[in-house]
């Protein structure tokens, strides 16, 4: 039996070029098992867990308890899932949402707002200008207007004093974010990063560290956050196309790949500004989302590591794969993560026994590289795969898929088989009597959250031609 590589597979479309397939609602999980290095597993599903005022546009946890902005409203979700609306924050898009010692901070159309656990107020001293993002830094707020940085007043956030205002001047290009890391200031602009130290004075108390410039820099206010003991974020530098890079230490490293490149230049410059970054650290992953407006694509920080190469996988809530994951926010709270829906006053929380997101049916797959016998022709006696299954509802149909190409442009008709029933965990997953291919093949497997599955191996059977 040969094994066939299943982390990631290769389609061709019709430039013609060779493109990268991802797992799709398939999450690649770096573990030795004694039956390979590392399996696929069906992505967590999201259960419905109440409803709010409005579409979630920004979530965090604050004192133990989950706050969201929906819709206008800034609201509190209680581990029953119960909605308490606290105030109205204004309409428009995604928010930023940061803390200090004493308030919760809002970013939201244009305005900033605070919240001491009590009462939510607006800071409306006319010095503090439009808020496009805040951040917490040493005891004061930051934010920026595209322009300056601006600080609050130490003990005072509502305070803001224009002898205060800073810039970042590395380049002209537009502010567009500002992130803290460690006890560091960032001002993130369109094409570069400057770094900040706090060190007091009458004046902006922040100083650029020299040296520290990085000269890429992100596409809009919320294409960038923490990760990795770095600053994650979607943009380039000047006459440079968009990717995704961690910056540290005064530098920049690319962490998407070439597939991951040609799907961001799918979109124009604007799409891309109002894209959505956000990690998630759990059970030895640390995932970076990028929430686009037709694609949600995933990034294994610590799975990259441990396997030797980026690994990526794609996140859909469509029946067909095609379309964004509609889970976006996630906030551990309660012991769980909540989710906000992306079209829907929805709230949920992400769950294992299940593949469903909000109740409706999501398929899965995965596409090998390309089967190659130096050219010469291949029998195909029988296709294994190797998997935990058996998780089926009682009562469902849990069937997979088997299709192929010798393109990668055009694929066969699915040869469907079944799981096995609810319990049935040693039925074997098996095509037999495949056929032959003359030069090269590519193997896709699919299936739907009826079938929650780990995939840890794909056997081949082959027998080489004499011709």
């Amino acid at each position: 039996m040969t094994q066939v590589p299943i982390i990631s597979g290769i389609y061709a479309d019709t430039t013609p070029d060779y493109r990268t397939a991802y797992p799709l609602n398939l999450v690649p999980i770096p573990k030795v098992t004694g039956v390979s290095e590392g399996y696929l597993r069906v992505a967590d599903g999201v259960e419905a867990n109440g409803t709010g005022p409005g579409v979630t546009r920004g979530g965090i946890e604050w004192r133990g308890v989950c706050y969201r902005v929906m819709g206008s409203k800034f609201v509190s979700v209680a581990a029953d899932g119960t909605v308490t609306t606290i105030g109205d924050v204004g309409a428009g898009d995604t928010v930023s949402m940061t803390y200090g010692f004493n308030y919760l901070a809002i970013a939201s159309a244009g305005n900033l707002w605070l919240y001491d656990g009590t009462t939510l107020a607006q800071n409306v001293d006319p010095d503090l200008g439009t808020v496009l993002d805040v951040e917490w830094v040493d005891g004061y707020f930051m934010t920026t207007d595209g322009e300056n940085l601006v600080v609050t007043e130490l003990g005072n956030p509502f305070a803001v004093n224009p002898l205060k205002y800073g810039s970042s001047e590395v380049d002209p290009d537009p502010v567009v974010a500002v992130v803290r890391l460690r006890k560091e200031a960032y001002a993130i602009n369109r094409h570069t990063i400057e770094t900040f130290t706090n060190v007091g004075g009458n004046f902006f108390p922040f100083q650029v560290i020299t040296g520290a410039q990085v000269f890429r820099g992100a596409v809009g206010t919320h294409a960038v956050t923490t990760f990795l003991d770095g600053i994650a974020f979607v943009g380039s530098g000047r006459n440079e196309a968009v990717g995704v890079y961690i910056a540290s230490g005064g530098g920049s490293q690319k962490i998407s790949t070439r597939e991951i490149d040609q799907v961001l230049a799918g979109y124009t410059e604007t799409e891309l500004s109002d894209l959505v970054l956000e990690v998630k650290v759990d059970e030895g992953q640390q995932i970076l989302y990028i929430h686009l407006a037709n694609d949600t694509l995933c990034f294994d920080g610590l799975g990259s590591q441990a396997l030797g190469q980026p690994v990526w996988y794609v996140l859909s809530s469509s029946v067909d794969g095609v379309g964004p994951y509609k889970a976006i926010h996630h906030v551990r709270a309660y012991n769980k993560w909540l989710v906000g829906h992306t079209a829907s006053t929805a709230i949920g929380h992400l769950v294992k026994d299940v593949s469903t997101h909000w109740g409706e049916t999501v398929v899965w797959e995965f596409t090998t590289p390309i089967v190659y016998n130096e050219g010469k022709s291949v029998m195909i006696h029988a296709l294994e795969l190797q998997a935990l299954n058996g998780s089926a509802a009682f009562g469902s149909l849990a069937l997979i898929n088997h299709t192929y190409s010798d393109d990668g442009v055009n694929w066969s008709m699915p040869r469907r088989i079944s799981l096995g029933s609810a319990g049935d965990r040693t039925k074997p997953i098996k095509w037999a009597r495949l056929g032959m291919f003359r030069q090269q093949r590519m193997l896709r497997f699919s299936g739907d959250s009826n079938a929650p599955i780990s995939i840890a191996r794909l056997d081949a059977e082959l027998e080489a031609m004499a011709w």
